[in-house]
């Protein structure tokens, strides 16, 4: 037990604690799907799985609410896995290494898992509760949200009877979510061919590191750097100038949901030139810390000499890359004209990386409230990975959510926080995918809402929650489950 399982509400915090110790990466949920069987069985509560690998447990009303309507409680059991480069830690094997700050729990050098083991430790507190008054329940862990949403795409059609759903994957405590963007995926490989380093050159290595990072949906217009842009912006500019640059290796990004934090590459000039590219390196570090000085407070550039590689790529494959990186459009596309201040659409350059055999591959993802908006973005992103030659192909995609504010869960909610708090919480839509445009296409009847605690640099090893906020996002759940009646029925 560590010292976060002290926490108020205990109970909450208890089960995030034990959450943590367990290792649950995407598509890799085996154990933290036993953990949740075994906490069933040992309560002798009813459950299921579905094809996929879902799991609903349920649980009867407490006494005397027996006629209220049963009310789905859900979150996704998987985590991003992300971490410093200087951390040496196994996603597959490893507990969390949790600590308290300024009143905010985090983890050491890696995320945290917060998102979404808040919700999973809320649902499984109402769980084992019995104080917490409610009708009968349906608690739902879905699996492989954050690498595709695999779990909601293949949602069993009879795992739910409830009417209302109450999703626990939100990050900001007195805001409610009734809508949400939805997203697809546009990769792109290109093809290269080796050959030997040309003799008298010089070789180096550039790194960018230290960079923010963050969601890909919910940080993207706050105009943090992208690692794989501000690397291949340094290249470009050499390879563009009268310097005979040759490319060995491009790594940048790990995730197709998350702003790229780390980037470097691996690249020789003529020895001739060695004083020019470090003048031009000192420039371009002056000028990056002009451009993103007040918002990368801890970007860090270095290049270092290596010695000169086996291999380096065809210099017209070498041209394509940057041209690609450079050219595909990366950030905020649109702002809502509905919702001010809310992004509408956007795209995500995630990650460059040398895979398989002498193939290079880009993977960019697009976010939008409107599909036909989505699907432009994708477009754009396309045309210009095929003018560098490169195969593209897209995901299927997942649809967004569209709000409902007539909704009466919205309604009941709205007016349990007033009452708990004093205060009318904020209704919005976010640029993140939820699970719960996917549920509606399964359960159409559905009135959702999503909800969670406050949570900052999720996807990336900053991630932290506040602690003070799980209790009040611990309130209002159960506040809301006291307060669904059978006039929640129309």
């Amino acid at each position: 037990m560590s010292e976060i399982a002290q926490l108020t509400p205990r109970i909450v915090w208890d089960y995030f604690d034990q959450i943590t110790r367990i290792p649950r990466p995407s598509k890799k949920e085996e154990k933290i799907m036993a953990y949740l069987v075994d906490f069933a069985k040992s309560r002798r509560l009813d459950h299921r799985r579905d094809g996929v690998g879902n799991l609903v447990i349920r649980k009867p009303a407490t006494e005397g609410m027996e006629d209220r309507p049963t009310v789905v409680l859900q979150s996704h059991v998987d985590m991003v896995c992300e971490k410093n480069s200087s951390v040496n830690f196994d996603f597959e094997k490893d507990p969390i290494q949790t600590r308290i700050a300024d009143g905010w729990v985090a983890a050491t050098g890696t995320t945290l898992g917060a998102d979404c083991g808040i919700g999973m430790a809320a649902e499984l507190a109402v769980l084992a509760s019995a104080d917490v008054p409610h009708g009968p329940l349906e608690c739902l862990f879905t699996v492989d949200e954050e690498t595709g949403l695999t779990g909601a795409f293949g949602l069993g059609e009879d795992m739910l009877s409830g009417k209302y759903l109450i999703n626990l994957d939100s990050e900001d405590e007195g805001q409610i979510f009734i809508g949400c963007a939805g997203g697809i995926d546009t990769v792109a490989t290109l093809n290269y061919r080796q050959e030997e380093p040309v003799k008298n050159y010089e070789f180096f290595r550039i790194d960018v590191s230290g960079l923010l990072g963050g969601h890909s949906g919910d940080d993207i217009e706050k105009g943090r750097a992208n690692s794989n842009k501000v690397l291949n912006r340094f290249l470009w500019r050499i390879d563009a100038s009268d310097i005979d640059l040759r490319l060995a290796y491009f790594d940048g990004g790990n995730l197709r949901n998350a702003i790229p934090r780390e980037a470097f590459a691996v690249f020789g000039v003529p020895s001739r030139e060695v004083k020019r590219v470090r003048r031009f390196f000192e420039e371009f570090r002056d000028d990056l810390k002009r451009e993103y000085g007040t918002i990368e407070t801890g970007m860090d550039l270095a290049l270092t000499d290596m010695p000169a590689p086996d291999t380096v790529m065809d210099v017209e494959a070498q041209r394509s890359l940057l041209d690609a990186v450079c050219g595909v459009p990366n950030g905020v596309l649109a702002m809502s004209p509905v919702m001010p201040g809310m992004v509408e659409t956007s795209t995500n350059l995630a990650s460059v990386k040398f895979v398989g055999e002498l193939l290079v591959e880009i993977t960019t993802s697009q976010r939008s409230a409107i599909q036909s908006a989505r699907d432009a973005a994708s477009a754009s992103v396309e045309s210009v990975l095929r003018l560098a030659g490169a195969d593209v192909s897209r995901s299927d995609g997942y649809p967004g959510w569209n709000p409902d504010p007539d909704s009466r869960l919205l309604e009941v909610a709205r007016s349990v926080y007033d009452k708990l708090f004093g205060a009318q919480p904020r209704v919005r839509s976010i640029h993140a995918g939820l699970e719960c445009g996917l549920f509606l296409q399964k359960y159409p009847d559905l009135e959702m809402i999503s909800i969670g605690p406050t949570l900052r640099g999720v996807h990336s090893p900053d991630e932290k929650l506040e602690i003070a906020s799980v209790g009040r996002f611990w309130q209002f759940l159960t506040g809301i489950l006291g307060a669904m009646k059978n006039a929640c029925d129309r």
